[in-house]
């Protein structure tokens, strides 16, 4: 029998790669995002793609979604927990109440949520057990300037991730986190042209391939192994001594 993977924010950037190297692999992959056109476009009609719209912060679409995949598949081996947006970049007092709670909505809710449907899956279904691997961010670990919304819920998810692993040890239930440094999405590509247009640095980046492969390593692992924590990222981009 195929292996299942659920993956959110699959319509774009790393959940999209993450999501055809998958498909390609010939696992049973849930595509969960808001827009069902893009996702249509990674499924590009594939028997084993499950096309999944829906909003990660509404906690009735989010089980929804997963009660559907499972119904499909039988059960639920993988949910990579990826969807996330940045959020405006400033200072904290130049950053608008509305904009911190839909970054914490969607980074940290929306996890949070996507974490709770899998963790029930995986708990309930027989043979018990699975493995969540939680999408963290170099900001987990050192922020980006400007970066006050983003990386306080990239901190949140360290210590989601932490409080999985230990609650899911009853119960075959894995949790890790990977944390990814400028690989090339759409929305790297962007800030690059921007900085080159306005005559800024370019942060080195890594081809999005990679962060998809470590994914996809973590993911493979047997039962009794588990990847707690795995830093990809482009070899000389500042992480390491920045601040």
């Amino acid at each position: 029998m195929a292996k299942t993977i659920l993956i959110t924010g699959a319509s774009s950037g790393i959940g999209a790669a993450v999501a055809r190297l998958f498909l390609n692999d010939g696992w049973q992959v849930g595509l969960l995002a808001r827009r069902q056109d893009r996702l249509e476009t990674v499924a590009e009609g594939r028997p084993n793609a499950h096309v999944l719209p829906a909003d990660v912060t509404d906690a009735n679409a989010v089980d929804a979604a997963f009660r559907q995949f499972t119904a499909m598949t039988g059960r639920l081996d993988v949910l990579f927990n990826n969807a996330g947006m940045f959020g405006q970049q400033a200072p904290i007092d130049e950053i608008s109440v509305e904009n911190w709670e839909q970054v914490m909505l969607v980074n940290l809710h929306g996890m949070f949520l996507c974490a709770r449907a899998a963790f029930r899956q995986m708990r309930q279904q027989q043979p018990q057990g699975g493995r969540i691997i939680n999408n963290g961010s170099i900001s987990a670990h050192n922020p980006r300037p400007g970066s006050v919304c983003y990386t306080t819920t990239k901190h949140a998810i360290t210590g989601l991730t932490k409080s999985l692993s230990l609650d899911g040890r009853p119960y075959g239930i894995a949790c890790g986190q990977i944390d990814i440094g400028n690989a090339r999405t759409e929305l790297v590509e962007e800030l690059t042209a921007r900085l080159e247009a306005e005559g800024k640095p370019v942060q080195p980046t890594m081809d999005v391939r990679h962060a998809a492969e470590a994914v996809q390593h973590m993911a493979n692992l047997p039962p009794e192994a588990n990847m707690q924590w795995l830093t990809v990222m482009a070899t000389t981009m500042p992480y390491i001594g920045r601040g």
